[in-house]
């Protein structure tokens, strides 16, 4: 099969490879997937780069995402998933390969039935970014009724946590951006207003559209950057849910948090419980179904275009998500 690896960490161009491996074979338990789609996130380049991440294994074929159909089963699987199309999530968290290839062979569980209304450059987009917007928002209790802060809403799970605390009822969904054409992508996800990060004061301004109340809920990609500003933002017995950071540390006022009673919710993706996951992508697929969503697939690359596909990640070249054609 045609595949993208890498033996060692280092910049994309030089340690990404594009070319021949042997196919899987499905194990017990497993299916095997033909890829048409591998979604670029913002973890892949992190991982092969080495920026704190060390190699978990001798080769590594990239990226978690993707969709396609389900081509064989191993033992214990039923035959009438083959042909099936499917959405992958996982596929290489404590895996070593991935959805960079035409073909993975992956636990069964991990490859969900994707309806025909979502195309496979959509399905590409859901297991890391729409899953982390999703549990974002239902987590301890969910947004209904309440006022929520998109941080980051231009981005992959931004632009899905606008849409589903929208869908979830929430009163008010803020979003924070960078510029101009960020504000106009997160407005068309349902965002009330947008806010420029780097032109106002993001405390004030939420104060100010909240009539003084603050949020209630935060959904946050740089916790670092954020936390110092909770005590400012939200809403007493506030929750804060952080699924990213641009550094290393965050620092909150303690007295001011604990007299707003401010929670802070840390979480990564990869690591819901099989509950947490079941809930999340129960609630996903009815939407998927009814095309409810609006999924913001910027650019396709071939998988051949790996490496600049990374490079164009980690720049953030697109308003949207990337996703290589297998």
């Amino acid at each position: 099969m045609r595949a993208v690896w890498y033996d060692r960490q280092g910049p994309a161009g030089e340690v990404l490879t594009y070319g021949e491996l042997p196919t899987p074979s499905p194990g017990p338990g497993e299916v095997l997937v033909r890829l048409a789609t591998s979604g670029v996130n913002p973890s892949d380049w992190k991982s092969r780069s080495g920026k704190g991440r060390p190699m978990a294994f001798p080769r590594v074929i990239p990226h978690s995402d993707g969709a396609g159909h389900v081509e064989a089963v191993g033992e214990g699987v039923p035959r009438q998933r083959i042909g099936q199309r499917v959405w992958i999530w996982n596929g290489q968290w404590k895996r070593p390969f991935g959805t960079a290839a035409e073909y993975i062979a992956l636990p069964s569980e991990q490859a969900v039935t994707l309806p025909e209304t979502t195309n496979f450059a959509e399905g590409a987009c859901l297991g890391i970014p729409a899953l982390t917007a999703l549990h974002a928002v239902l987590t301890d209790g969910g947004v209904t009724g309440q006022r929520v802060l998109v941080t980051g809403g231009a981005g992959s799970v931004g632009h899905y946590a606008i849409q589903f605390a929208r869908l979830l009822g929430a009163a008010q969904v803020l979003t924070t951006v960078s510029g101009e054409a960020k504000a106009a992508h997160a407005m068309t996800a349902g965002a009330d207003h947008a806010i420029n990060y780097r032109t106002e004061d993001v405390a004030d301004r939420v104060m100010a559209l909240t009539g003084g109340t603050g949020v209630d809920r935060v959904v946050d990609v740089d916790v670092t950057s954020s936390a110092p500003l909770l005590p400012r933002l939200m809403a007493p017995g506030g929750v804060c849910a952080a699924y990213g950071a641009n550094g290393p540390e965050a620092t909150v006022t303690f007295g001011a948090a604990i007299m707003r009673g401010i929670a802070l919710r840390f979480f990564i993706v990869y690591e819901l419980t099989p509950a947490q996951r079941s809930i999340a992508i129960g609630a996903l697929m009815p939407w998927l179904e009814r095309e409810m969503l609006r999924h913001a697939v910027a650019a396709h690359a071939p998988l051949a275009d790996c490496a600049a596909a990374q490079d164009a990640v980690e720049k953030g070249a697109y308003i949207g998500n990337l996703v290589l054609d297998c």
